[in-house]
């Protein structure tokens, strides 16, 4: 028999241990449910896409605020 749960008088589930296990899910993970057609599908939420991330190795590394600074400071008289 597939796993089954029961809808409480407040519109919520309990997620049995075989399903929690199979989606990797712990006390607090969110999970969206995703329509498609006529079946409607649980999966571990999906956190949103950082919109930096493709800016991630963009610039130079610094070991040291003071290393930015100077950096920094050398574009902007440049600029001018």
């Amino acid at each position: 028999m597939a796993p089954s749960s029961t809808i409480s008088s407040k519109g919520q589930i309990t997620v049995p241990l075989e399903i929690r296990n199979r989606l990797g899910l712990k006390k607090g993970d969110r999970v969206e449910f995703v329509v498609d057609k006529d079946r409607t599908t649980i999966r571990p939420a999906r956190s949103p896409e950082n919109p930096f991330e493709k800016y991630v190795g963009a610039l130079p590394a610094f070991s040291s605020i003071h290393q930015a600074n100077a950096w920094v400071r050398r574009l902007r008289d440049e600029e001018s």
